[in-house]
């Protein structure tokens, strides 16, 4: 049994920090969104479900046309 990860976006941000968001679908049917955050050896990966993700979506557009 092996969870498929299939990488969606990659993103390069201020101070050689880095993004990717990836599409995680388990061998129990769920499928999520995972968040995985590069900050040099650190990395730290979030799961989120649709409703999750879609919230932090739209609260991340809705921060940047406020910038």
């Amino acid at each position: 049994m092996t969870d498929t990860v299939t990488d969606i976006a990659a993103f390069e941000l201020p101070y050689r920090r880095k993004a990717m968001l990836r599409r995680v679908d388990f061998d129990s049917g769920l499928s999520m969104v995972r968040l995985v955050l590069r900050e040099g050896t650190r990395i730290t990966q979030v799961d989120l479900d649709v409703d999750s993700a879609t919230v932090l979506g739209e609260a991340l557009v809705a921060a940047a046309k406020d910038v």
